[in-house]
């Protein structure tokens, strides 16, 4: 069985973007050692044309599946860009959008819950990433084994939380935490069941 994780980036007081989804005042936070790090660990996650400009020519290392919704995805629609992660397979949770405007995207407008099932069943060595946002965290939660959270020093006071779900305690467990010395962590949690 595959593992979805939702690796996420948020402030201390744990919101991934302000009251609108913007997430822009963290990038300052993304320096040449935290950008080191990201591209050797995590390199599938950094978009197409970002792996293009900085010269990423590295294999899928944990994902080969990437799962967002629409608000996420807008941020590459509303520039232009129709396959953000052309390296992966990609999925876009929505009931907005009727027809996908890229081949290399699927669309999911029904049984969220049921697709993201059957992709965890799949046979493949690598997992799958939610890449957000808060809404679709908050549908998927229960199917949720992973959370690689980079926390960026920076509080917000409100804005969009990690996942837009209704109150009940879940339980993970801490298996590793990175450091770094702009202040950055990299918390990473195992989905206790």
């Amino acid at each position: 069985m595959r593992k979805l994780t939702y690796y996420i980036a948020c402030t201390i007081d744990g919101f991934i973007g302000d009251p609108q989804g913007d997430a822009s005042s963290m990038y300052q936070f993304v320096d040449a050692p935290f950008m080191e790090f990201m591209s050797g660990e995590y390199p599938e996650t950094i978009s197409t044309q970002g792996r293009v400009a900085l010269g990423i020519d590295a294999d899928n290392k944990r994902f080969d599946t990437v799962v967002q919704g629409l608000g996420s995805y807008k941020v590459a629609l509303d520039i232009g860009i129709t396959s953000p992660y052309a390296h992966l397979r990609e999925f876009v949770a929505t009931r907005s959008l009727t027809e996908s405007p890229d081949p290399n995207v699927e669309l999911i407008a029904e049984d969220l819950v049921g697709r993201i099932r059957e992709l965890k069943a799949e046979d493949s060595p690598l997992g799958i990433w939610l890449c957000g946002g808060s809404t679709i965290a908050g549908e998927l939660i229960e199917e949720i084994d992973e959370l690689i959270i980079k926390t960026y020093p920076q509080v917000y006071g409100s804005g969009m939380p990690m996942f837009g779900a209704d109150f009940e305690a879940r339980d993970f467990e801490l298996s590793a935490v990175r450091t770094f010395d702009n202040g950055v962590l990299v918390r990473t949690y195992t989905r206790k069941r």
